[in-house]
């Protein structure tokens, strides 16, 4: 069997490496940081701050992370805030070790951490058009997102070993570690320099221009819409904690099963995904079947009576979210040219990674009022119930195709009031 032809080139090859790395030591760092919470506070409501942390940098900083991506040169700026990152999960090592790490103090690491990758997020996203032709850019992310769910699978897990054989602060000092390897390999990508004139222009204007843009593509606002129904009312991870300690009586280890198993699923549909978009054109209606699919698994993870019922629910979760994910990424990338990217995908972060954010406030505080289950259940149900909207309307999702050319028409009424 040939490789994928993405994988012909020297820099995505070497910039897959160092991103998978990297995010082993980044998504064991999450699943130590709500661990570490939940330990300190015993509380669901304050361990959903963690999610608040981050909400709070992705939806400030995000337009500015995109304009900068788009003003400078996109590899010199990751490596900018992978150090930055580094000094912080350095220091959060240190006040672990010395027993001195508060639930303020560790917040305050999730905030500057999430400050570095808004910045840097938008920079990945763009800078990845740049290393490999536009008609392989689909299978890029086909192959991107599984590699990086590898990380998100080793990264918890790892995080459940560390924690149960030493603490968080050993967790903390691998994702240092981590930063450092992918700075050394962002050393030796070569890519080209946007074009001199877009640094010329106003910071705010920037950020304006990338705005109306998104507005005028509803394929893109609304593949954000479609997002947001699951991560803001789907938000399984801020529950892990209570789930695996108090309802399935699981421990240290459960939970770093748990918070793996939705990456094994990942990993577990690289094929599907990979097939799916090497061969077909029309994904409208395969990302709104995900969409829901998503939620009935979530659903399904709420009600496990058990940890192994949880498991296959968390696979599930995971081989629905990589094919939705995978869609979602690249019909945004093909709808935007490459001087916009970066404050595109800052404001398309802002949906994947702001309402993850979001979610873990919003499921955290309804868990603490009527319990990690009951939540979970009640947020399950908004994904499934919005992707039927789109299909049953027949919206520009349901019919959209990636290989149509990019729309510039502005979106008509039957798409607004699937979305409001």
């Amino acid at each position: 069997m040939k490789p994928p032809p993405a994988l012909r080139h020297r820099d995505f090859n070497l910039y897959w490496f160092g991103v998978v790395f990297s995010q082993i030591g980044t998504r064991g760092t999450v699943a130590a940081n709500l661990y570490q919470v939940y330990l300190l506070s015993r509380s669901t409501t304050i361990t959903g701050m963690v999610g608040l942390a981050q909400a709070v940098s992705l939806l400030v900083l995000s337009p500015l992370g995109g304009a900068y991506a788009d003003r400078l040169d996109r590899r010199r700026l990751l490596q900018a805030t992978q150090l930055l990152a580094l000094v912080v999960a350095g220091a959060l090592t240190v006040l672990t070790e010395a027993g001195r790490a508060t639930t303020v103090e560790v917040l305050a690491s999730v905030l500057l951490t999430t400050a570095a990758g808004t910045f840097d997020q938008p920079a990945r996203q763009a800078l990845i058009p740049a290393m490999v032709p536009r008609e392989e850019l689909p299978q890029a992310f086909a192959l991107l997102n599984p590699s990086r769910e590898l990380a998100v699978l080793l990264g918890p897990a790892l995080a459940g070993l560390l924690i149960a054989a030493h603490g968080p602060g050993l967790m903390y000092a691998v994702d240092a570690a981590t930063y450092a390897v992918l700075v050394v390999v962002l050393g030796f990508i070569r890519t080209p320099r946007l074009v001199p004139e877009a640094r010329r222009r106003s910071v705010w204007r920037d950020i304006v221009d990338g705005a109306a843009f998104v507005k005028g593509r509803p394929v893109v606002w609304l593949m954000m819409s479609l997002d947001l129904s699951a991560t803001l009312f789907g938000a399984y991870r801020v529950v892990l904690p209570a789930l695996a300690l108090t309802v399935l009586h699981a421990g240290p280890t459960g939970y770093g099963l748990l918070s793996a198993a939705p990456s094994a699923g990942a990993l577990i549909a690289t094929y599907p995904v990979f097939r799916v978009m090497a061969r077909s054109t029309s994904l409208g209606r395969i990302v709104l079947a995900a969409s829901a699919g998503y939620g009935l698994a979530t659903l399904a993870l709420a009600q496990s009576p058990g940890l192994t019922l949880a498991l296959a629910a968390g696979l599930l979760i995971g081989a629905f979210d990589a094919l939705a994910t995978t869609i979602r990424q690249a019909a945004v990338q093909l709808e935007t040219p490459d001087t916009m990217r970066g404050r595109v995908s800052a404001i398309y972060q802002m949906a994947s990674r702001g309402g993850p954010a979001l979610g873990d406030v919003n499921i955290g505080w309804v868990a603490g009022l009527l319990g990690p289950v009951a939540a979970l259940s009640w947020g399950s149900v908004v994904p499934i119930v919005y992707a039927g909207l789109h299909y049953v309307r027949n919206s520009r999702v349901d019919q959209y195709s990636i290989a149509q050319e990019p729309d510039d028409a502005q979106p008509d009424g039957q798409d607004a009031a699937v979305s409001s």
